[in-house]
């Protein structure tokens, strides 16, 4: 038998994002059904934690049977244009403010941060490096997860090897890896072995198929996800971060197929 993962769906709280089923508003509505799916955990899509109730979101999360997994900050980047690699000092403070502003948020749900977009797409590596130590200096108990991008999405960091180059030069025992399928099936020669690389720095995982569209639904080997994340002894969660195609209801009822898939592993 193999092994299970906390099992989770980004929710949007302020603005849309392309890779959930749920619109912003009535998110906490969003909540219900994303346990009513059977999934455990939920990732939020925060632009600005500050003008969030942390208060409300937890009271929110008890009642829907959730826990708060991670928080994903690529929209202040999409919407701002908030980089923490950019050469403009004004816009690298800004961002490193906003992420201490997430870990902040984040800390009180053990929630990891995710530094997906919000790295930049092109800037300059040291500033990266530079700002990240800063991150992490300022939340030392919440982790940071750099992610890798695929080619189209960015040109820096699109490789396992590539992000942590920049977390093994960061030095935080606090900042790790985030692991996305969809991502790592363009750029790494294999996602397997990919997985093993990262190790026990890798601290969150995102699932999407080959197609970004809910797993099952492109043709990822998705035995060879489960078999790495099970060698390196991952203990952290799995959120679905994908189209909602064919349909919103195709991602709501991903869980079943995903464990599904478990039962058959080893």
């Amino acid at each position: 038998m193999g092994r299970s993962w906390p099992l989770g769906l980004i929710v949007p709280v302020q603005d849309p994002t392309p890779f959930s089923p749920f619109l912003p508003q009535g998110w906490q509505d969003a909540l219900a059904r994303t346990a009513g799916a059977g999934y455990e955990v939920v990732e939020l899509a925060i632009t600005d934690p500050t003008s969030v109730d942390s208060t409300r979101v937890a009271a929110d999360l008890r009642r829907a049977g959730l826990r708060l997994s991670s928080i994903t900050t690529g929209q202040a980047a999409a919407k701002e244009g908030l980089s923490l690699s950019s050469p403009d000092d004004h816009v690298r403070r800004r961002a490193v403010e906003r992420i201490h502003a997430h870990a902040r948020f984040a800390a009180p749900f053990d929630a990891v941060v995710i530094v997906g977009l919000l790295r930049g797409t092109d800037g300059d590596q040291a500033l990266l490096v530079e700002s990240l130590r800063e991150c992490a200096r300022s939340a030392p108990r919440v982790r940071l997860a750099v992610e890798p991008l695929n080619r189209y999405d960015s040109r820096l960091l699109n490789t396992v090897a590539e992000a942590l180059a920049v977390v093994d030069a960061v030095g935080a025992e606090n900042v790790g890896l985030l692991f996305d399928t969809f991502h790592a099936n363009i750029e790494e020669p294999e996602i397997g072995e990919a997985i093993r690389a990262a190790g026990d720095r890798l601290a969150h995982v995102h699932l999407a198929d080959s197609n970004r569209w809910p797993p099952g639904h492109g043709h990822l080997d998705f035995r060879a996800v489960w078999d790495a994340l099970d060698d390196i002894g991952y203990g952290g969660n799995l959120v679905l971060e994908c189209f909602p195609k064919p349909d919103a209801e195709a991602v709501l009822t991903a869980a079943d197929r995903i464990r599904s898939w478990w039962r058959g592993v080893r």
